[in-house]
């Protein structure tokens, strides 16, 4: 198998091999806006390229080194951790963070992923710290609308009768409008529930590079003219994705957000999606404590499985830095949450 890097007229090649979102060309040059480095393999066999892989490379303060990121990207073999490892190396980078995309139902990942941890482990492979959660929910499309509706629990179908009740409607807004629309309400739901968000400008250079792909989409919940929830989503191949949600305190109980997330799998079996990732849960026995279980709770009542990612490693590089560098990240994180418990 051939490895090598792709050239800026092999963009439609490049995304004939991507199964994700975060790996596409166009997600690529986005992160290149918001300053990072962007390097792009290709995997060939027999002269057909089999798979593509994108890696982003952030700079580490202080230290004159880098980090490189591969979100959502494919189990690599040892040839291809071994073209990882080199590329790092051209980058000063301290290690490369993977999170590949490769999942099994958390009632039986156990067996499945611990062959997977022990190859990465073995290969200089540490677990690191997520930047993307281990689970997620994922609901099959393929059923009959019919069917969805009855998996649904009792709750959520009550939720969604009610805001049918009170007139709720949802639109797509997929403009620049639109986006303004979500930012505003994104301010409102991060000052409300307190929890990190990209920012403004973040989001705007996100849509400035993917408008034209097809690939985002922007959905509005109104009731009573007003814009009560506001949500992006992304549709990669025969998969829908729920990235990003924000809502407004005001009407809560006409239940917009349980109404979007209905319509949004009806837009996804409409546009002949086979799959729902939710993009992100807590696990298969969540604390009724954690700050996510809300959010947990919301998208377990759309049916889907439970799904266990293999989880998160970094192939370190510099094995003398990296320990240093985990200890300062730990206390950084610890810091922050220390901060935000006491209201600084």
């Amino acid at each position: 198998m051939l490895i090598r890097a792709l050239r800026n007229d092999e963009r439609e090649l490049f995304n004939s091999a991507v199964r994700h979102p975060l790996q596409t060309w166009e997600w690529g040059e986005f992160r290149k806006k918001t300053g990072l480095e962007i390097e792009r393999l290709g995997l060939f066999d027999g002269g057909k390229l089999k798979q593509s892989l994108q890696v982003t490379f952030h700079p580490i303060p202080f230290i004159n080194k880098t980090a490189g990121y591969i979100p959502k990207g494919f189990m690599p073999d040892e040839n291809q951790l071994s073209s990882l490892r080199k590329l790092g190396k051209e980058h000063n980078a301290l290690f490369v963070k993977l999170e590949p995309n490769v999942s099994q139902l958390a009632s039986s990942a156990g067996e499945g992923h611990k062959k997977i941890r022990k190859f990465l482990k073995d290969h200089g492979c540490q677990p690191g710290r997520s930047l993307f959660t281990r689970y997620t929910f994922e609901l099959d499309l393929q059923k009959t609308e019919e069917e969805l509706f009855s998996q649904l629990s009792s709750k959520t179908r009550y939720n969604i009768k009610v805001a049918k009740k009170n007139n709720v409607e949802i639109f797509e807004n997929s403009t620049k409008e639109g986006l303004e629309t979500y930012l505003k309400i994104l301010s409102e739901t991060t000052s409300r529930q307190g929890f990190y968000a990209h920012t403004p400008d973040y989001f705007r250079k996100m849509w400035e590079e993917l408008k034209d792909s097809g690939m985002i989409k922007i959905f509005n919940a109104v009731y009573q003219k007003k814009v009560l929830v506001s949500w992006i989503v992304f549709i990669l191949g025969d998969t829908i994705y729920y990235p990003y949600g924000a809502s407004t305190r005001e009407h809560r109980d006409v239940m917009a957000s349980n109404l979007m997330m209905w319509e949004i799998i009806r837009f996804g079996k409409s546009q002949n999606c086979k799959n729902f990732d939710m993009w992100g849960s807590l696990g298969p026995e969540p604390d009724p404590k954690d700050p996510w279980f809300g959010f947990h709770r919301f998208k377990k009542g759309y049916g889907g499985e439970l799904k266990e990612f293999i989880g998160t490693y970094d192939l370190v590089l510099d094995p003398t830095m990296y320990p240093l560098f985990r200890f300062a990240e730990n206390w950084r994180w610890k810091f922050l949450r220390f901060r935000k418990k006491i209201g600084i």
